[in-house]
């Protein structure tokens, strides 16, 4: 078990979170529409206009010098605006992840398990919620799918290791595990967060680059707006600052995942107890290259392509 003094993360209950961000957006001043979704992009000469909608059954148009596509994992809206948002199998995560209740966990501790028996290529993880109450799910790379599916991997963990937790929520669905996309703008649209594949290739995690992105997105739109120009040429500042933000580091990630879902689960193993002791100072790219090459100095060869 890894233990540090010092909290090294935070549990979000998402669906508050993103009221309270829905929230906040609508006392600066945004327009929020429930029950509504994009069907389209108003295109002319190439360049995008605004989005064909639907709300309760009823089409209309909104028309804008900007859109900014946060549509999640294999974007259509990017699609749609001519940027190739497709996934390889061996960069998507399938997954599935029950809320449970009824189950021991211990509540300030995160817990995860690797290895091919639960999540072949990704990993099994528990986030407690509370008293006796814990997010538990898992996430299994695409090509290492057969017909055995994400939510059977996640019944047999669940059976194993909580045979009387009770799930009371069901979420599954897909995760990017990529490398960016080689361009996440067209004129008039900007891709941000997981319609970007902005996502951690190792965890999967994505709400940090997601307000990254986002932030820096709504900055170069800003500035598109107000000199009547959102092609091409002006949003590539967008690229520009994200990628010096956390692009670079998000290669090195990468590369270390391609790294990763290779190893056996005997050397999964052998790398997690080299942790032991582990600081959260450590705990970045460089500290966790070092306790691996102490582990083996054999590992420098293939280590030195992750730097």
């Amino acid at each position: 078990m890894l233990r540090t003094e010092e909290p090294i993360g935070y549990i979000l209950e998402r669906k508050i979170f993103d009221r309270d961000l829905a929230r906040n957006a609508a006392r600066a001043g945004a327009d929020i529409m429930v029950r509504t979704r994009a069907t389209g992009l108003i295109l002319e000469d190439g360049a995008v206009k605004g989005v064909t909608m639907n709300r309760l059954g009823d089409d209309f148009e909104v028309r804008s010098k900007v859109v900014i596509g946060a549509d999640g994992v294999e974007s259509q809206v990017g699609r749609w605006g001519g940027i190739n948002t497709t996934l390889k199998l061996k960069d998507i995560m399938s997954c599935a992840q029950y809320h449970m209740e009824n189950v021991d966990i211990l509540e300030k501790t995160v817990d995860f398990y690797f290895g091919k028996r639960y999540s072949p290529g990704g990993y099994t993880w528990i986030f407690p919620k509370g008293e006796r109450a814990a997010n538990v799910g898992l996430g299994v790379l695409g090509s290492k799918l057969n017909a055995k599916r994400p939510i059977d991997y996640l019944n047999e963990f669940v059976a194993d290791k909580f045979p009387g937790g009770q799930p009371v929520g069901l979420v599954v669905g897909g995760v990017p595990a990529s490398d960016a996309l080689k361009t996440t703008i067209n004129d008039g649209l900007m891709l941000v967060g997981d319609a970007a594949h902005h996502t951690d290739p190792i965890t999967g995690g994505g709400i940090m680059a997601a307000l990254q992105s986002g932030t820096i997105a709504g900055q170069v739109a800003n500035k598109a707006v107000r000199k009547n120009d959102a092609s091409v040429k002006v949003l590539r500042e967008y690229e520009t600052e994200w990628n010096r933000s956390f692009g670079e580091s998000r290669k090195r990630t990468y590369r270390v995942k391609e790294f990763v879902v290779n190893l056996s689960d005997d050397e999964i193993s052998r790398i997690f107890h080299s942790f032991a002791g582990i600081t959260a100072e450590e705990l970045n790219l460089k500290g966790t290259l070092k306790r691996l090459l102490r582990l083996d100095p054999r590992l420098l060869f293939s280590i030195r392509k992750l730097l």
